[in-house]
């Protein structure tokens, strides 16, 4: 199975590529796009990836899995793209941004600028159903998405991690 993936991801997780359990997600994936309304777009599952290379990652910031609402998803947890209204968690991070730290309140709910300064935002699951939230947990994402925080955790010095959603704690306990 060929994966599209930043070329550094794609070295470091190679190996996970190749499991039994990867194979299986896949095709749940793909079954799940060729018959279902399905978040985000297939050329966006790994733009968390993809927007933050490997050797690039400073932060990481968890969250439960994409926006299930027609064009919200885009690839990186809690953001949306560019025109799209922020989602209610979105407005919460915002408003702590903007109280904590006295930033005003950005007008793209984007976070495609983070991701370029080493912020990684990856979903504990990539991919979801249209309107059902959660409907791709249990499939291997989360198997997945842990590989990826052990290689992290493993390789990387002086990464913060946070866990935003009561899902994505539960990862602290792994």
């Amino acid at each position: 199975m060929l994966v599209k993936i930043h070329p550094s991801w794609e070295q470091e997780l190679a190996t996970e590529f190749e499991k039994p359990y990867f194979q299986h997600l896949i095709s749940f994936v793909k079954s799940e796009y060729d018959t279902e309304r399905c978040f985000p777009k297939g050329s966006e599952i790994f733009a968390a990836f993809d927007h933050c290379p490997y050797d690039k990652v400073k932060v990481v910031i968890i969250g439960q899995d994409p926006y299930h609402g027609f064009g919200q998803a885009n690839g990186l947890c809690f953001s949306v793209n560019d025109g799209v209204a922020f989602p209610p968690s979105l407005q919460n991070i915002f408003k702590e941004i903007q109280q904590d730290l006295d930033k005003p309140f950005p007008q793209s709910g984007n976070l495609e600028r983070w991701s370029d300064q080493g912020v990684l935002l990856l979903n504990a699951t990539l991919t979801v159903r249209e309107s059902e939230a959660g409907s791709h947990q249990n499939k291997g994402w989360e198997t997945f998405t842990d590989a990826v925080i052990q290689k992290i955790s493993d390789q990387k010095e002086n990464v913060v991690f946070l866990l935003w959603g009561a899902l994505p704690k539960r990862k602290a306990q792994e």
